[in-house]
């Protein structure tokens, strides 16, 4: 198993102090995985296991891997950002009664700066075969914010990524390239059903691809 040094957990949440974000939630998988996953942030969920993608998003993902032959054993899984990004809400409860809670948000630029050294080290150290990545936020934060995971999704991409330059303060692009598979947050089958059918293409596709490539 691989595991990001505690020297550097530790620098990711001085880094992030400060933001409406709770907890931190390391990258998990082995040295040599067959996939990395790049998700968007930890939720709720992922906060209180500590393991990335748990909830109905990770039997979602789990799925997805089953469905070309893969384990979350064979996989190393990581987002963006490593802690939960949050905003205020109102519930009402059963009884009629309104609460204050908390609910994901999308990270901001600032929190995906924060925790770009972490996720810059874990591609350096782990140099994935494919990365994948799993919506708008992972795949914006690897090649740009112009690209869109419904154009790009269910294609292998070969592409130079941004890394995070601390002395200028600004991304820059890596000088080799890596290998890159957008498509869709699992989560976004709950909100956009019509997705589903496109997320799943795009495994199928990604399937056919690992068997080549083996």
């Amino acid at each position: 198993m691989y595991t990001i040094s505690k020297e550097l957990a530790a620098l990711g949440m001085k880094r992030i102090e400060g933001y409406p974000v709770e907890g931190f939630v390391r990258g998990r998988g082995p040295k040599r995985p067959a996939l990395m996953l790049v998700g968007e942030a930890p939720g709720e969920n992922e906060v209180q296991t500590g393991i990335p993608f748990t909830g109905r998003a990770g039997k979602e993902l789990m799925a997805s891997l089953e469905s070309v032959g893969l384990t979350r054993e064979d996989v190393y899984i990581t987002s963006a950002v490593r802690s939960r990004p949050y905003k205020w809400g109102q519930k009402k409860e059963r009884n009629g009664d309104i609460t204050e809670r908390k609910y994901n948000r999308a990270p901001t630029k600032k929190e995906i700066i924060a925790h770009a050294p972490i996720l810059d080290t874990e591609i350096r150290d782990i140099r994935p075969p494919v990365i994948v990545t799993l919506g708008n936020v992972g795949l914006q934060r690897l090649i740009g914010p112009h690209a869109k995971v419904t154009q790009l999704h269910g294609v292998l991409m070969e592409t130079p990524i941004l890394l995070w330059d601390e002395e200028t303060q600004k991304f820059k692009l890596s000088e080799e390239s890596y290998h890159i598979y957008p498509t869709f947050h699992p989560a976004s089958v709950f909100y956009n059903p019509p997705v589903r059918a496109l997320k799943d293409e795009d495994w199928r596709k990604l399937g056919e691809l690992l068997k080549v490539k083996k």
